[in-house]
Parts: structure tokens; C-alpha cells; sequence
């Protein structure tokens, strides 16, 4: 009921509704971040699947565009593990796991689940790390470009 009463503060007089303060990432703000990633893609053309995590990497929200393709699902979702679980963007580990790197050779852990290619942030609040965000559907640079626009999303009403 918050959110829905926020929504309509902001569309009558333009206002920014109060920031929040999270220990962990909740459904509210998920579902919220979600949205607007999702109208982000579709004005970019991309097909997304973004999926949010939680503190412990566990998945709390995940949802499909129409016609987003099967494999991004899991993309989506374990960028999300993979933030949450090394503490950084999957863009970021792109570059430590290069051959001759310290992170060389890491995607083969953690049962296959960490993704080594842009899509995936980390969100923040208070300088720790309360959940993720991953993004698939789109090339590279267009994944990483909506989970930077979610993280973006998330710093904008929280504390």
C-alpha cells in the first residue's frame, strides 16, 4: 500500500517519496526495481529476464518479458548469485577472470553458477551488500547497461 501511495505522490506533484533503510533486500523494492528495468529494456528493444537476489544469493524475484529467451533465466539468476557471492558487478569479473588473472578459471566453481560476463550488480546499502541484480536477454553492453540502470534504480530510494 506504501509503494502504491509513493507511485501516486510522485505522478500528482512530482516528488520523490521517502528513502528507505534495508538490512536485506525485500520484495517491495525488487519488484519495484524489476519494473523499471523492464520498461528500460523495452524502450531499448531487449527481451530481459532480471532476476534480484537477496542477501544469502537466494533468488526473491524473477521475471520473464514476453518472448525473452529460455536460457536467460538462469543467466539472469545466477549473475544475481554471482554478485552476492564475490561482492562485485559480473562486469568487474570479466576482467579478474582473464587467462593469467587471480580469478582465472572461477566460472568452474560454485556448481557452474558464476558468471563471468557484464549483467550483474551488486546493490548496497550502508556499504554492505543486501542483495543483486542480473540482467539477460540482450548482448553484453545492454545487460550491463540495465543492471547499472537497476543498481541506479535502487541508490535512488534507499538510504
Amino acid at each position: 500500500m506504501d509503494k502504491l501511495i509513493d507511485d501516486i505522490v510522485r505522478q500528482v506533484i512530482g516528488e520523490r517519496a521517502p528513502k528507505k533503510t534495508l538490512s536485506n533486500m525485500n520484495l517491495e523494492t525488487a519488484k519495484y526495481i524489476i519494473d523499471k528495468v523492464e520498461k528500460k529494456a523495452e524502450e531499448m528493444g531487449v527481451r530481459a529476464v532480471v532476476a534480484i537476489a537477496e542477501a544469502g544469493g537466494n533468488i526473491i524475484a524473477v521475471e520473464s518479458m514476453d518472448d525473452a529467451y529460455f536460457a536467460s533465466y538462469d543467466i539472469a539468476t545466477n549473475k544475481a548469485y554471482t554478485c552476492v557471492a564475490l561482492k562485485m558487478s559480473t562486469k568487474k569479473l570479466s576482467t579478474l577472470s582473464l587467462p593469467g588473472q587471480s580469478l582465472y578459471g572461477i566460472q568452474f566453481t560454485n556448481q557452474g553458477r558464476i558468471v563471468i560476463f557484464g549483467g550483474g550488480d551488486p546493490l548496497l546499502s550502508q556499504g554492505r551488500v543486501i542483495g543483486a541484480v542480473g540482467v539477460s536477454g540482450g548482448s553484453e553492453e545492454q545487460d550491463t547497461a540495465l543492471s547499472a540502470y537497476a543498481k541506479e534504480v535502487f541508490e535512488e530510494i534507499i538510504e
